[in-house]
């Protein structure tokens, strides 16, 4: 099964990073719809996508608007596109706004629900701690499982820890590096830091990070030299990348 990350920043795109998105192609499946979806056309496998999201931010939606050059005017329900009820709500009325976008398109709108499928996975979701709210997900496929946690303040005492524990590949947004604690409070994000710690408390199979500050890693990566002393299956996702899970 192989993921594919379209996007790995947050906040805005850069010269080497666009927002946030991945991808499992043979699956149809994407979660977060940033700016990344443009690329999405050149890894569709299926006449169908399930689209989910973790939060209505504009980072993290605004490539709902760009799919009409992927899936084509008639969409119709080729594309689901599943978030809380508020997130819905956000995208309907404010970003598919007519005096946003004057056609809608014609996507299906689902809200989540407790043990329900989605690619073939069984799939949780857990509430996250930033400002207006935001969905963790853990995917559970036959012998692979994948979880997907931003936006949210790190730490190994979080209650998403259960929810995401032992799966075989963790991919967290660190939005800033270790030493920005205060920032990462007031503003809902992650600390390096203590992302390797939520990876070794949670008994995780592999960390792969995403979402680092679109201008503090404008040029190069945090260092993860003492993230990976905490946990050492720890990587940074570029776009492009793609690995198998």
């Amino acid at each position: 099964m192989r993921i594919v990350f379209l996007g790995t920043t947050g906040f805005h795109p850069t010269e080497r990073r666009q927002t946030a998105c991945l991808m499992i192609p043979e699956l149809g499946l994407v979660l977060d719809a940033g700016t990344g979806i443009y690329r999405l056309a050149d890894y569709l496998a299926t006449d169908r996508l399930e689209i989910c999201l973790s939060h209505a931010h504009l980072d993290h939606v605004i490539g709902l608007t760009y799919l009409v050059e992927s899936m084509g005017v008639n969409a119709d329900d080729r594309v689901t596109v599943h978030a809380t009820a508020e997130a819905l709500g956000a995208v309907r009325d404010h970003l598919f706004a007519e005096a946003l976008f004057p056609v809608a398109p014609p996507f299906r709108f689902a809200e989540y629900s407790a043990g329900e499928t989605i690619s073939g996975a069984r799939l949780t979701t857990f509430p996250l701690a930033h400002p207006g709210g935001s969905t963790g997900m853990r995917f559970d496929w036959p012998g692979r499982s994948l979880a997907y946690v931003t936006d949210t303040t790190a730490s190994p005492a979080a209650d998403y820890i259960e929810q995401i524990r032992g799966v075989d590949l963790l991919v967290h947004e660190a939005n800033f590096p270790a030493g920005h604690a205060h920032m990462a409070n007031v503003t809902g994000h992650s600390c390096l830091d203590q992302v390797a710690l939520v990876a070794r408390a949670a008994g995780v199979g592999r960390l792969v990070l995403v979402h680092g500050d679109a201008l503090l890693s404008r040029h190069s990566d945090f260092d993860l030299t003492n993230a990976r002393a905490v946990f050492v299956n720890t990587s940074w996702a570029a776009d492009g990348d793609e690995i198998e899970l």
